[in-house]
C-alpha cells in the first residue's frame, strides 16, 4: 500500500468541471424554447387581405411596418390612442378591419392600448413564445398583422387584456 508521501493528486482528464456542466444543463433547457420560437407564425397563415412585403412597406409608415408585420412593440405610454375617450371603433392600421369598440377600452396602466373584449371575428391568436415563455399573440383576423398579446389578468366581465400597440390600429370615431 502506497503511503501519503507517494500519492499523487491529479485532476481526471475525462472529468467535466461544474462550469461545463452547467453550461450544458442550461442549453438543454433552452432547446426547447428556442426550437418553439416562431411557431404560431401569424406571416405563414393565409389571410383574406394579402400584400408582398414590398406593398406593405409602402402602405404602412415605418413605426406600424415594424410593429404589424414584423412583430414589434411600440415604446409604452407612446401612443395617442392610450388618451382617446370619444365614442368609436378602434380598427387595423394595415386594412381598416374593425378590431375593438371604445366601449370595452380601460386604462390597465401598462402604457399600451387595453381592451376586455374583442368585436366578433375580429382578431386570430397564435402561440408566442419569443421571450422564452408562452405568451398569446393578437393578429387581425382579415391580414394578420400583429396587434399586441392578451392575458388573463383583466376586468370583468372577461379577466382579459388585449393589450394592443396604438401604432397596429387607427381609432374612428361614431
Amino acid at each position: 500500500m502506497p503511503n501519503a508521501e507517494s500519492i499523487e493528486f491529479r485532476p481526471l482528464a475525462n472529468r467535466p468541471s461544474r462550469r461545463r456542466v452547467l453550461t450544458w444543463l442550461g442549453a438543454g433547457a433552452a432547446m426547447p424554447v428556442i426550437a418553439a420560437c416562431g411557431s404560431g407564425d401569424a406571416q405563414a397563415k393565409s389571410f383574406p387581405v394579402s400584400y408582398s412585403e414590398a406593398q406593405w412597406r409602402k402602405r404602412l409608415t415605418p413605426d406600424q411596418f415594424a410593429i404589424l408585420r414584423k412583430d414589434g412593440t411600440e415604446r409604452p405610454y407612446s401612443s395617442p390612442l392610450l388618451k382617446e375617450k370619444r365614442a368609436g371603433t378602434y380598427v387595423c392600421a394595415a386594412d381598416g378591419h374593425p378590431l375593438y369598440s371604445s366601449r370595452t377600452k380601460y386604462d390597465s396602466r401598462t402604457g399600451w392600448p387595453s381592451f376586455w373584449k374583442p368585436l366578433r371575428g375580429a382578431i386570430s391568436t397564435a402561440r408566442d413564445y419569443k421571450l422564452g415563455y408562452s405568451r398569446t399573440e393578437v393578429h387581425c383576423a382579415r391580414c394578420g398583422g400583429h396587434l399586441g398579446h392578451v392575458f388573463n389578468d383583466g376586468p370583468r366581465p372577461t379577466g382579459k387584456r388585449y393589450c394592443m400597440n396604438g401604432d397596429a390600429m387607427k381609432f374612428r370615431p361614431a
